[in-house]
């Protein structure tokens, strides 16, 4: 059964300029150190991590929300797509990211929740560091 990750991150860094980064190709790369295609428009598509991720932007709520659909290669043709919802929110360290994450594969829960920390939030704070 579909599960839902939700975490809320702080990165030194005003989240207008992190909700920008997300949906910037280049900059969305620089981060996680591989490529993506990506653009701030509803009905843009999304492919990251050579392909092993992809989906599509649903909508976009200037600087504030982001919400796309979510899939990794190796999910079967049974699991259905699941959608991730990012909010971008101001911090006095910076921004705050909160993800809700849901109908993530249960065989790929554990992860994907991790994947989250290991691929972007801990690349997204060293990138951000070396600036």
């Amino acid at each position: 059964m579909p599960k839902t990750i939700q975490q809320s991150v702080v990165l030194p860094e005003a989240p207008e300029a992190l909700f920008d980064a997300y949906l910037d190709a280049q900059r969305h790369a620089a981060i996680t150190g591989a490529p993506v295609q990506i653009a701030p428009l509803a009905g843009a598509e999304f492919h990251a991590f050579n392909g092993a991720l992809s989906g599509r932007i649903l909508e976009i709520a200037p600087q504030r929300l982001i919400v796309q659909t979510w899939r990794s290669s190796h999910w079967t043709i049974d699991d259905i797509d699941s959608i991730l919802v990012l909010t971008f929110w101001p911090h006095a360290a910076g921004g705050r990211i909160e993800l809700v994450h849901v109908n993530v594969a249960d065989h790929d829960y554990d992860d994907v929740n991790q994947g989250w920390e290991k691929y972007y939030w801990s690349r997204w704070r060293a990138h951000l560091e070396r600036r």
